[in-house]
């Protein structure tokens, strides 16, 4: 199994761009990840939020596949431990074949189609946070998830 993450738009911060480069070299002691950037839109003052969320989500479906199993970072989805989020992705490790997607939508969140084609929602928190950090801290969370199933120290209870 791969795990991919679909973001909309560039990480610009370096502070974000450093860490997640961090996380994402420790994960490959345990998994193949990689992270798809949809370019963001262009002269989207003309666009309504609704036009927004269409293009973005035409954008999204391109780079599926019809074999991915979809996981929407929503603020609507079922929210985990960390433990209980571990658990999960052992499941998941069990069940999914080729490729397990996540996505990150753009500033209005994603369109109907994107909904429909998600097989399940996950929140991160309750809270919100900015598009560039639950990056961040999607990626962490995904190393602890693998540091908890392998008995590593990272993760204390």
């Amino acid at each position: 199994m791969k795990i991919t993450l679909i973001v909309v738009g560039k990480t610009v911060e370096k502070y974000y761009i450093a860490a997640i480069n961090n996380y994402m070299e420790r994960l490959k002691h345990y998994i193949a990840f990689n992270i798809e950037v949809i370019p963001e839109l262009k002269n989207t003052k003309n666009l309504r939020e609704e036009q927004q969320k269409e293009k973005e989500g035409e954008l999204i479906l391109k780079a599926l596949q019809p074999t991915d199993h979809i996981v929407l970072l929503d603020e609507h989805g079922f929210e985990f431990r960390s433990v209980e989020f571990a658990k999960w992705m052992a499941n998941k490790m069990q069940t999914v074949n080729k490729r397990l997607v996540f996505i990150i939508g753009g500033p209005y969140g994603f369109a109907p189609a994107i909904y429909q084609t998600a097989h399940e929602k996950i929140s991160l928190s309750k809270m919100t946070f900015s598009h560039q950090m639950i990056r961040l801290i999607f990626v962490e969370q995904l190393y602890r998830a693998f540091s908890i199933l392998n008995n590593s120290p990272y993760h204390h209870e």
